[in-house]
C-alpha cells in the first residue's frame, strides 16, 4: 500500500520483489511523482530503488529514530 507525501504528489511503496532470486537486493522502494515537471524531485515519473533486507531494516530504523527525535523535540508524544 503506497504512502502519499507532499500533498499526494509523491507516493512511496515498499514491497518484496523476488523475480530474480540471484540478487540480494530484493526489497523494492518504488517512488512515483504526479506533479508538474518543474516541481519534480526525480527525473522520471517512477523510480525504483532495490535494497537488501539489512539495508531496508537500517532505513526503517533511521526513519523511526528521526520520528522519535522530532516528537521529543516538539513535545508530541
Amino acid at each position: 500500500m503506497p504512502i502519499y507525501l507532499l500533498d499526494d504528489s509523491l507516493s512511496v511503496d515498499v514491497y518484496f520483489e523476488c523475480e530474480d532470486e540471484t540478487f540480494p537486493d530484493c526489497v523494492c522502494i518504488e517512488i512515483n511523482e504526479s506533479c508538474p515537471q518543474d516541481e519534480k524531485i526525480f527525473r522520471a515519473d517512477e523510480t525504483n530503488i532495490y535494497v537488501t533486507p539489512a539495508e531496508a531494516r537500517r532505513l526503517a530504523e533511521a526513519l523511526l529514530a528521526a520520528a522519535e527525535s522530532s516528537e521529543e523535540s516538539n513535545g508530541d508524544q
